[in-house]
Parts: C-alpha cells; structure tokens; sequence
C-alpha cells in the first residue's frame, strides 16, 4: 500500500469513528464506556496518522 494510500485510509477511519462519536453523543441510551472507547480509538488512529506523516517528512 503506498503512502497516500495508507494515510488516507486513516484519515477515513479516523473521520468515520468521529461520526460515530456525534452520532452517540446524541443518544441518552449509549453508555460512557462505548464513547470512551470510540474516543480512545479515533486517539490510536490520530497517533498512528501523526506518527506517519512525521516519518514520511524525515525521509
């Protein structure tokens, strides 16, 4: 998978998982629990976009 490609995939996911968490924070019946959650893997895909974006600029 190319860069672009790989880096775009994240920023997807990433952008899904923040719908997911608007979507849940409307809705009295989903606990803290899934939000952290969702919260902690939008944070893992931030990481991961970050991490790669530096790695891709010292190359």
């Amino acid at each position: 998978m190319s860069f672009e490609a790989h880096l775009a995939e994240l920023q997807k996911k990433h952008g899904e998982i923040e719908e997911k968490i608007d979507e849940a924070l409307m809705h009295p019946s989903v606990d803290d629990l899934t939000i952290t959650e969702l919260k902690r893997r939008k944070l893992l895909i931030k990481d991961k976009i970050q991490k790669l974006t530096e790695t891709s600029t010292t190359h």
